[in-house]
């Protein structure tokens, strides 16, 4: 006996909601006329959740992962396990990026702390004015609120 297939229909009556809610918990829906940015998006989007993959790894300076991190090692681990390649440092990186102003960043950016015109740190944009980053000696890859006015971004292409 075979069992038709009865999603269809079932999505058909529940209506948005569920489909919503599909997308939600990892589903996917097409929505036709929508075109999203597919490419960057998809990298930016599993950069981000590699580097909220390693929350609690310690900073180590120099460290590339996977286990230890500094600033510039976890955006560069991050980018290339989600298909990128990036230089090793937070001012090379910064050079590589296409830079973007702070009105039009995106989860998934880099986010550049820089003193005068000299870079110094970097992390991933979160959302919400916060970066997923690895801080400074004695501490771990954590979620932090952007606590300086002084940070450029950068998308990575």
């Amino acid at each position: 006996m075979t069992v038709p297939n009865r999603v269809p229909s079932l999505m058909a009556r529940a209506g948005t909601a569920s489909a919503l809610t599909l997308a939600a918990v990892g589903g996917s829906v097409l929505v036709p006329g929508f075109a999203p940015d597919a490419a960057a998006a998809t990298v930016a989007t599993k950069a981000l959740h590699v580097a909220a993959s390693k929350k609690g790894s310690p900073y180590q300076w120099g460290a590339t992962g996977p286990y230890r991190f500094d600033c510039s090692g976890l955006t560069l681990y991050s980018y290339k396990k989600a298909g990128k390649k990036l230089p090793r440092t937070a001012a090379q990186q910064y050079n590589r990026t296409h830079h973007v102003a702070a009105r039009h960043r995106r989860v998934g950016d880099l986010v550049f702390f820089h003193y005068g015109r000299s870079v110094y740190h970097v992390g991933i944009y979160a959302g919400r004015g916060r970066i997923w980053h690895a801080p400074k000696t004695g501490d771990v890859v954590r979620l932090q609120k952007i606590w300086t006015g002084s940070v450029w971004y950068g998308r990575v292409r």
